[in-house]
């Protein structure tokens, strides 16, 4: 919900190291990409699969227009095609097959090394592990999303998968 988002921002926004937000919605209309803005996100996610190009090209220069980043999320190789020919800098592999919700990061393993070195690459989805984030390093992840492994972890394990991603 949007009001979480507002929430959300202004609790990072006291940080002594202010920290970026991402506004995880399906984003479909450009006013979704100004109240993101207007709400204090840095960044919108754009699922490739689930938008035609000229909704997604649209999306994307109302974002960079309004100084926000875009992560592009795939799921398969036209998905990455799609996502290059509209001039993405941040391509997300969403290791979750939404068919059946399963994750696999043999996905990520896939599809990251074909991303040109331009692109910041972020594996999403089915990290839960130092071991997970250590394996998204080493295909080419410049990144990972994190949700519910946040959600399921002790506390330490956060500083553990941050570390996992450092030491690739």
């Amino acid at each position: 919900k949007l009001p979480d988002l507002w929430e959300v921002t202004d609790f990072l926004g006291t940080r002594s190291e202010p920290q970026p937000c991402l506004r995880k919605d399906f984003m479909i209309h450009p006013v979704q990409v100004v109240e993101a803005a207007e709400a204090g996100a840095r960044c919108i996610l754009l699922i490739v699969r689930a938008l035609d190009d000229a909704t997604m090209a649209d999306l994307y220069r109302c974002a960079t227009l309004a100084g926000l980043d875009s992560i592009f999320e795939i799921h398969h190789e036209a998905d990455l095609e799609r996502a290059l020919n509209t001039q993405a800098r941040i391509i997300g592999v969403n290791n979750r097959d939404l068919a059946n919700f399963t994750t696999n990061l043999a996905l990520s393993e896939r599809l990251i090394p074909q991303m040109p070195d331009h692109i910041t690459a972020i594996s999403e989805s089915g990290i839960f592990t130092p071991e997970d984030a250590a394996r998204a390093r080493a295909c080419g992840a410049d990144a990972i999303l994190v949700g519910q492994a946040l959600m399921e972890c002790p506390e330490n394990q956060l500083e553990n998968l941050v570390q996992a991603m450092r030491c690739g």
